[in-house]
């Protein structure tokens, strides 16, 4: 599966005035430091939970049906938390794109993964790669309130860290600090096969 951004998140679940707030900071020097700042500890706590914290929309590209699919008529999705498809395509030999009618499958929201589950075996694709494009929406939600509130606070801690803690760092840099992995850990899903 090739997983390809479509929509990113239309706003960060901690905002500049919050991250300066938490930082004690009144001066707008530093503002674009602090919002790409922002934007890493949001991408780094996504990765660390396998979440997407804020409403964004995917693309999953398969070569074909796992098997697993063809005989339950189920396929996981993989992102989380799982809000809803906005289409499914398969491509024929020809390379034109045939939308699968949304009467055919159900895709139940999920606060982990999803599922896909078909009303009868998905057709195969005509192409030998790149055959089948999942259109997928996910994050917990449009507002950034709809994060929750341990992860918000894991990104504004992982900013001031970051803030703090400029330049040349220790060989254990590459972990998050305590606090920071305290407050995420318990969102972290165990990684999907």
């Amino acid at each position: 599966m090739t997983p390809i951004l479509l929509t990113g998140p239309a706003l960060e679940p901690v905002s500049l005035d919050e991250a300066k707030a938490w930082l004690r900071l009144d001066a707008s020097d530093e503002d674009q430091l602090l919002s790409a700042l922002i934007v890493s500890a949001r991408m780094t706590l996504e990765a660390y939970t396998r979440r997407f914290f804020v409403t964004q929309s995917w693309r999953m590209i398969l070569d074909a049906w796992p098997a697993p699919t063809m005989r339950r008529k189920t396929l996981i999705v993989p992102f989380a938390p799982f809000q809803s498809v906005a289409a499914i395509r398969i491509y024929d030999a020809a390379g034109v794109a045939q939308t699968l009618d949304a009467e055919s499958y159900r895709a139940p929201s999920a606060s982990d993964r999803g599922r896909i589950a078909f009303a009868d075996a998905p057709p195969a694709p005509g192409r030998a790669t790149d055959g089948i494009e999942i259109d997928i929406i996910a994050g917990y939600g449009s507002q950034a309130a709809h994060t929750p509130e341990p992860l918000r606070r894991a990104i504004s801690t992982l900013v001031a860290h970051w803030h703090e803690n400029r330049g040349d760092q220790p060989a254990d840099a590459a972990r998050l600090p305590a606090l920071v992995g305290a407050l995420a850990t318990p969102f972290r899903r165990e990684r999907v096969i």
